[in-house]
């Protein structure tokens, strides 16, 4: 009867790596083949293993989308009515965060938006400047969707109160001449909830003052002027006070920047993104404080912008010729010229302009 002859799995021995008392018979001895095998090995597990983790984050992720806030934000603006793309900003985007403080007692209703930014994303995805727009400049303001309001001239911020998200994009798009990708909506109360869920943040105040529309019990916050870490509600108090300072709204916009500045620095470091329990905190306050248009995939968004840092941030103010009366309003005059180039720019991805333009109008 002929001998049983044992079988072998040539590409299951090949891929175990195992040694040379597993050769085939009348093969020589493959030592160096093997050793490849195992250095293969080796390096495919970690990767397996991180692409598990993305694939879970991804999935994380989803489920948080989920609970985001959707706006129909570009429906009822008329196509005819807004800017083209410009062939030389190739992939750059550009968005719209507007920010309404829903706890401020002056806010009745909360139905003006307080924070009025460009946010443009350069094409590669590298760098990003934000250009605060003041609530109170001066502007035109197109034709709600109704025909019950607009077609007129009027603070920017009255475009929300008469025509909600779309009538806003059609007129930051209209003074601007930017097109607008996607919009983000926050409630900059919640400011409080995401810095807390962040352990506090570390601002420089640049000159001691007195809130006096403080979360605090009696209403009142003292700042000393110099670096210190604060809580959600000391934070809150410091971006949202104005009446202390003679520039007013101007510095308002200067100290959300810098909140907006220390958090990014906050949830980039200090352990934030290697602690799942961190993470899921400020993503939770995250989707409670802001709603977005309809079309934002936040995990695209999250992969674009995973390399951006405070550090890759420059924030500016759109120009203005400083505040005037126009009827019985105190508005802010917008430098249509420097605005103009500056917004230009943005359109056709120049950085260079961007940062001389917005450097000017610090």
């Amino acid at each position: 009867m002929p001998t049983h002859q044992p079988t072998y799995d040539r590409d299951a021995t090949e891929v175990i790596g195992l040694g040379d008392e597993n050769n085939f018979p009348g093969e020589k001895p493959k030592r160096k083949r093997n050793k490849k095998k195992i250095i293969l090995i080796c390096l495919l597990v970690p990767l397996i293993l991180v692409g598990v983790g993305l694939i879970a984050g991804g999935l994380y992720l989803r489920s948080v989308e989920g609970n985001v806030d959707r706006v129909d934000a570009f429906t009822q603006v008329p196509e005819a009515s807004r800017p083209q793309k410009e062939a030389a900003a190739g992939k750059a985007q550009n968005f719209l965060l507007l920010g309404s403080d829903t706890r401020d007692p002056e806010n009745l209703g909360g139905s003006r938006s307080d924070t009025i930014i460009v946010l443009h994303l350069n094409k590669d995805q590298s760098a990003a400047q934000l250009i605060s727009i003041p609530r109170d400049t001066w502007v035109y303001i197109p034709k709600s969707a109704n025909g019950q309001h607009g077609d007129t001239s009027s603070k920017i911020n009255a475009a929300y109160a008469w025509g909600g998200v779309p009538l806003m994009v059609q007129t930051v798009e209209n003074y601007t001449g930017v097109r607008l990708d996607h919009v983000a909506l926050v409630d900059f109360a919640g400011f409080k909830d995401i810095v807390d869920a962040l352990g506090g943040v570390n601002i420089d105040v640049e000159t001691s003052f007195t809130s006096t529309h403080s979360l605090n019990a009696n209403h009142t916050r003292h700042f000393d002027a110099g670096p210190q870490e604060m809580d959600g509600a000391a934070a809150l108090d410091y971006a949202r006070e104005r009446y202390s300072f003679k520039d007013g709204d101007f510095a308002r916009i200067r100290h959300q920047q810098q909140v907006i500045k220390a958090i990014l620095d906050k949830a980039s470091s200090g352990g934030t993104l290697s602690s799942p329990t961190k993470i899921n905190g400020f993503l939770q306050a995250t989707t409670d404080t802001v709603s977005v248009d309809k079309d934002l995939n936040l995990l695209s968004m999250a992969t674009q912008l995973r390399h951006l840092r405070s550090g890759n941030l420059n924030f500016y103010t759109s120009p203005s010729k400083g505040t005037g009366t126009i009827g019985n309003q105190s508005v802010v005059l917008p430098d249509k010229a420097k605005a103009k180039t500056l917004f230009d720019a943005v359109r056709k991805d120049d950085t260079a302009t961007i940062e001389k333009i917005g450097a000017e109008s610090k």
